[in-house]
């Protein structure tokens, strides 16, 4: 090692990828030379290069969000830390696990009006699970200094993929040489008893318990409780767990004769035929459905307002939550039992006391959502083509194991309602943790960066789209091929749901906020294919070409927000009749 700064750096990163790291996208600067080069040069990790902070942090989201395992985003000092911000609240708000690595000025420039130089420390507050500002690299450190950046390493990425995951921010300051050329006196190599361990084998060795499932005392009162009650529903909120989940979730409903009502992204919604998802549109407006006297809930709060509301007005006696991470997610105050176990545990452990019911309960639940999708299909047949229905046939068309990243506003709206459940598994996820309409782009290609074999659909509003145009750059630049159907109806079409369309001419100034963009200029601009529909039949052949050929396209469905909402409302009276 020529010099401190990159036997620091080299240091650090040879033990993140030793602890598991795999993916960093990198911003370019300064200050953040030594840890640029020490990863672009490690043959383990796969290095995303981004012009924009932000939209390597928003990438490296996606990254961790497809693979649930901690991404890395790497800065150089002042506002370009602050631009990992709004990743961060979100990876944070989601549970998704995430390593913000910043470089800084050495201390004695901090506080000095020394150019490019803020307080960065624990600059995120409570948006990370853990924060450290690093030690200042020395010449000649003692063993101790060293075996630090190794177990700093394993630490950080196990409190990053831990329970809850969340975010880890290390804060790495410098001085000059930035560069890898010699200094005089510096240390060249680590001592003996500060080195790597033989082979790839981490310098500390962290593990986690095994999945925790619930107490036998509380196993036995879920399942009487469950036993006594037949009048239940089983709801699967947003990020719900992977693996054997959807599977026992199946068989938990047809052992308590409950209807599943299945998120868009809770991960459950496609690949598994028997759980619902039409309550959206069955819901709408006055209640028609029987009250349930209790609710098992997983996951986050569910992203469909009639559904909220028809839990909470039925005020049942008993709600029971599991979730693993112990993250409170009950917005209405309604939770009777929460368990903070593991989901597919406590699902195992409670079907061992629970004999197949079936009284008919759930009958109403499956012909409403028959009735909607019928109605839907019905309606899709005929008349103008609009928003919700672009979002139906995605999901229609995307092939078995396909990723979908769904914007927020109107898009992920769409997807709860208009996504029809079905036996082909989908990859669906959107950022529903802070809900923001920033870096959504980014995201959805961190998604596909972190499931390159799969095909990858994005569908976002114009202006979400606007506000992350950007974004674009990592299709070319990180080769993540991706059809972003983009649903422009020239401004905030979502806020035609709120009582404030009844006041203009602040209403459409100040809240639609039209545009009049020409969006096939960024296709352009990032060279991607563009194409513009108007009909249905139009966007199913754009979209199946694209998405089998797995080309790089923006197909734009230019609608009218007023009369997307007629439709949409006009659907859900049909299927209500």
């Amino acid at each position: 090692m020529p010099n401190r700064n990159t036997l620091y750096a080299t240091t650090l990163v040879d033990e993140l990828a030793r602890a598991g790291l795999r993916h960093v996208c990198l911003a370019p600067g300064s200050r953040n030379t030594p840890l640029v080069l020490a990863f672009a040069r490690h043959p383990a990790i796969q290095v995303s290069s981004h012009l924009d902070e932000r939209s390597a942090a928003f990438f490296a989201l996606g990254v961790a969000l497809a693979t649930d395992t901690p991404a890395a985003v790497v800065c150089t000092s002042g506002s370009a830390a602050a631009n990992f911000f709004p990743a961060i609240v979100e990876a944070h708000q989601s549970g998704v696990p995430l390593l913000a690595l910043t470089a800084d000025r050495p201390h004695e420039l901090r506080d000095s009006g020394a150019n490019q130089t803020i307080d960065q420390v624990k600059m995120f507050g409570g948006f990370v699970r853990w924060s450290v500002d690093a030690a200042l690299p020395e010449a000649t450190p003692p063993a101790v200094v060293l075996r630090n950046l190794r177990t700093l390493a394993a630490r950080a990425m196990a409190i990053a993929s831990g329970s809850p995951r969340g975010v880890v921010h290390i804060n790495l300051p410098f001085r000059s040489p930035l560069e890898p050329t010699p200094v005089t006196g510096d240390l060249t190599a680590a001592p003996a008893d500060a080195r790597e361990r033989a082979d790839t084998l981490p310098f500390t060795a962290m593990s986690r318990a095994a999945a925790v499932a619930p107490s036998q005392p509380v196993v036995a009162e879920l399942a009487a409780l469950l036993r006594r009650h037949e009048r239940g529903v089983i709801v699967c909120g947003p990020r719900c767990p992977d693996g054997a989940f959807g599977d026992l979730i199946s068989e938990l409903g047809r052992r308590t004769g409950y209807p599943v009502l299945a998120d868009g992204i809770s991960g459950v919604r496609f690949g598994y035929p028997d759980v619902l998802g039409a309550y959206e549109t069955f819901l709408f407006g006055a209640h028609t459905m029987p009250a349930p006297e209790l609710v098992v809930r997983f996951g986050a709060v569910p992203t469909s307002r009639w559904l909220n509301q028809y839990l909470d007005a039925a005020a049942p006696p008993v709600v029971i939550h599991v979730r693993a991470s112990g993250v409170w997610a009950d917005d209405s105050h309604r939770v009777s039992h929460f368990v903070a176990a593991d989901e597919c545990e406590t699902i195992r452990a409670l079907l061992d006391h629970l004999p197949p019911r079936d009284t008919g309960w759930a009958q109403p639940f499956r012909d409403a959502e028959a009735r909607a999708w019928s109605a839907l299909d019905d309606a899709l047949a005929t008349g103008t083509y609009f928003d919700a229905a672009a979002v139906y046939d995605v999901v229609d068309l995307l092939p078995p194991g396909s990723s979908l990243f769904t914007g927020n506003s109107l898009p992920i709206r769409h997807l709860d309602q208009f996504g029809r459940p079905g036996a082909k598994r989908i990859h669906a996820h959107a950022s529903r943790g802070a809900s923001g309409i920033d870096g959504n782009i980014s995201t959805a290609l961190g998604i596909g960066a972190g499931r390159p074999d799969a095909p990858l659909a994005a569908i976002v509003g114009d202006i979400t789209f606007y506000h992350d145009m950007n974004g674009l750059l990592a299709v070319r630049r990180c080769g993540v091929p991706v059809t972003i159907v983009l649903l422009n109806n020239d401004g905030g079409g979502i806020f035609h749901r709120l009582p404030i369309n009844q006041f203009e001419p602040e209403f459409t100034r100040y809240f639609l906020t039209p545009h009049g963009l020409d969006f096939a200029h960024a296709a352009r601009l990032y060279g991607l294919e563009y194409v513009r529909v108007t009909e249905r039949d139009a966007f199913r052949r754009a979209f199946r070409a694209s998405i089998t050929a797995r080309t790089a396209t923006i197909i734009e469905l230019r609608t009218d927000a007023r009369l997307d909402l007629e439709r949409r409302g006009a659907v859900m009276k049909s299927a209500r009749r």
